[in-house]
């Protein structure tokens, strides 16, 4: 049991109320629109592989170059599936993949059926469809039975830590000698501006700056060698990686097939610091965690970007109203409250009287407004200043607030953060801090019992307060001008604006998405 505090019940009902308040219309915006990303994951699902060799740009992945020629030709109004399916029910072509060949060739035609054509479309579309998240739900049993096997790491938290060479084939070994120093979740971060890219590259690649690209053969090939070393140590070593950008929704769905446990997604993430259009991102966002919820992926959301621009201490509530949003939009796509890795982190400087036990009362918060949720606690960043020795003593810090405060995930702390790429020893190091407090500390939150009106309990409130007032606002006047007003993380972003704005399609009346019908059992 760690530390807990007795929040007022009524100040936390009225935050949840506001918070679904605030969610709605959006929640409402998402399910009228579809995205070229949510049409592509559609026909992954379906088992669309492979790139299209001969357009003379490049191997551009056969799901864009359908989805692109499906909405030149007749729209995404009426979504690719429709379009695509037809073509194989009426013998146009034999299977999916002779839709991408003859897209290819330049022979492709397509049309919205009606009526007889209409039906068999549909129900080839969700037929296979229906088969890819037959295989998503069979990874997901495999999950069930490695854990039961394995065994899942002996205590919490899980020691999350993140490997990033650019070359897949260099991660993996490192990946192993992670986990065989104590990770208990690998994290592959993904090359810089790949959120960007609005597609998903091919293939094992080698070539990753500050990351390696997040590809469905690098996913296999890492969770293939993670397997392996599972089977090794006795415990289950988990997976991560991000579905977020232009992207969202495919990387979801890829990471469902190949069997990742953990997913960067937030949604708002895209929006402020990577300027993707808002409505795009609450698109995609959406479709992606539905698809995390059936795999059974954990989601880990991206609050602790917010204090990188912003002041942890006079913004912390803004933390604690994203975290609220975010557990709103991720039990609205199915995800239940053990999946919700909701976001903080340890970013007051340092050098505020008094930052430990703010950073304390902030972490009590988060555990005590979401009991039953894996929280995940991120390092501090903000205040390393290539100091390693302070940077050594700071993550020590991080690592009792997280002990003492029950995180489920803690992301490990490297002393070399703005200095380097941390070196393998550098990794090493930072294990045996959390090492050392984990066993030096462990059950000390026993023993921690902050009193009412104490400074833990009256800080913790006070932000919560501040929480239900910007609620209150964001609900009056919208979520979306309250993004684009820089409530969050001071950075506007206007709902008319934005990357990836292109892509984003009303649909029409007849719309079909297989993959959201089947997973919201409409189908």
């Amino acid at each position: 049991m760690s530390a807990r505090l007795t929040l007022d019940p009524h100040l936390v009902a009225r935050a949840r109320t506001l918070a679904e308040q605030a969610a709605q219309p959006v929640i409402d915006l998402a399910a009228q629109h579809t995205t070229v990303s949510v049409e592509r994951a559609v026909l992954r699902l379906a088992g669309l592989e492979g790139t299209d060799p001969v357009t003379g740009e490049g191997e551009i992945p056969w799901v864009n170059r359908v989805v692109d020629v499906v909405r030149d030709q007749v729209g995404l109004e009426h979504g690719v599936a429709l379009p695509v399916w037809h073509a194989v029910a009426s013998g146009s072509a034999g299977s999916l993949q002779d839709v991408a060949e003859q897209v290819g060739a330049g022979t492709a035609r397509f049309e919205v059926p009606a009526g007889g054509d209409e039906e068999r479309a549909r129900e080839a579309a969700l037929a296979a469809v229906g088969a890819g998240l037959g295989r998503v739900d069979a990874a997901r049993r495999r999950r069930e039975e490695l854990v039961a096997t394995h065994g899942d790491p002996p205590r919490r938290p899980w020691i999350y830590l993140i490997v990033a060479t650019g070359d897949i084939h260099e991660d993996i070994p490192q990946a192993q000698a992670a986990a065989r120093a104590g990770a208990d979740v690998i994290a592959v971060i993904r090359s810089t501006g790949q959120s960007l890219l609005d597609y998903v590259p091919e293939g094992a690649t080698r070539t990753g700056y500050a990351g390696t690209y997040a590809t469905q053969e690098n996913f296999r090939l890492m969770r293939a060698a993670l397997d392996d070393v599972s089977a090794e140590l006795g415990r289950y070593v988990r997976l991560t990686n991000y579905a977020s950008g232009l992207c969202m929704p495919e990387i979801a769905a890829l990471a469902g097939l190949e069997r990742l446990d953990m997913m960067l997604n937030d949604a708002m993430y895209g929006i402020l610091f990577r300027d993707i259009n808002p409505i795009r991102t609450f698109v995609d966002q959406r479709f992606s965690r539905m698809v995390h919820a059936r795999a059974g992926i954990i989601i880990n959301t991206g609050e602790d970007n917010y204090l990188t621009t912003a002041d942890a201490v006079d913004e912390a509530h803004t933390v604690t109203v994203s975290q609220l949003l975010n557990e709103r939009f991720a039990r609205e796509a199915g995800l239940e409250d053990w999946q919700l890795g909701l976001g903080h982190a340890f970013e007051i400087n340092p050098t505020v009287p008094g930052s430990f036990r703010l950073e304390l009362a902030h972490a009590m918060l988060a555990r005590s407004l979401f009991p039953d949720a894996p929280l995940k606690w991120m390092p501090p960043t903000k205040h390393m200043t290539g100091d390693v020795f302070g940077g050594y003593l700071l993550d020590g810090f991080f690592n009792l607030a997280g002990l003492l405060t029950d995180q489920s995930i803690l992301l490990v702390g490297m002393m070399t953060e703005a200095v380097v790429t941390p070196w393998l020893s550098d990794r090493d190091l930072a294990l045996r801090n959390v090492r050392y407090v984990l066993d030096a500390a462990g059950g000390l939150e026993e023993d921690l019992a902050p009193p009412p009106g104490g400074f833990l309990d009256t800080r913790a409130h006070t932000v919560l307060g501040e929480a239900v007032e910007l609620l209150e606002r964001i609900a009056a006047d919208g979520l979306l001008p309250s993004i684009a007003q820089g409530t969050f993380g001071i950075t506007k972003r206007p709902a008319d604006r934005g990357k990836g704005l292109d892509g984003v399609v009303v649909k029409a009346p007849g719309h079909l998405d297989p993959a959201t019908e089947l997973m919201e059992g409409r189908a």
